[in-house]
């Protein structure tokens, strides 16, 4: 004759048992979860846009712009460099050592950034902010206009004055 004692015993032991079991599993989870993590932090370093850096052989301009927005108006020093592949690169500054706005581009990705952009934006040109899409828009200005001493673009807004 049995007792319930040990028939409940039984029970709990194999209870413990598979409780054990499921422990193991838990204890082995947490060195997978850092492998994943650790393989979606480094992945996400290659899909980050690497600009091509500006070499000797890129065109040079050097110049003013005269930036006029709903709320500014601004005058001040610019420097445009672009290479023959259609990388741009735009700095605009008011006076040495104080830079107003950076626009690093190429045909597939635009970054902006700066006081002027209110911070800093990247991404495909298409997917450009209302407020930055006039500053995207110089690279193919300038691109085409590569000898003219003075170009004009107004875009919503905003215009753009330019003399080299």
């Amino acid at each position: 004759m049995r007792l319930p004692s040990s028939s409940s015993s039984s029970s709990s032991s194999s209870k413990i048992d598979a409780d054990r079991g499921r422990e193991r599993r838990t204890r082995t989870n947490p060195g997978l979860a850092f492998c994943l993590l650790l393989v979606c932090l480094t992945s996400c370093q290659t899909l980050r846009h690497q600009f091509i850096q500006p070499s000797p052989e890129w065109q040079s301009r050097v110049g003013q712009l005269q930036y006029r927005g709903p709320k500014t108006s601004l005058i001040g020093e610019v420097l445009v460099r672009y290479s023959n592949r259609g990388d741009f690169e735009l700095t605009f500054t008011k006076g040495p050592g104080v830079p107003l706005l950076t626009v690093r581009q190429d045909e597939k990705f635009v970054r902006v950034s700066g006081p002027l952009a209110r911070g800093s934006w990247s991404g495909p040109p298409n997917e450009t902010p209302a407020r930055l899409r006039g500053w995207a828009s110089l690279r193919a200005l300038l691109l085409r206009a590569p000898n003219e001493p003075s170009v004009h673009q107004t875009f919503g807004s905003e215009s753009f004055t330019f003399a080299f």
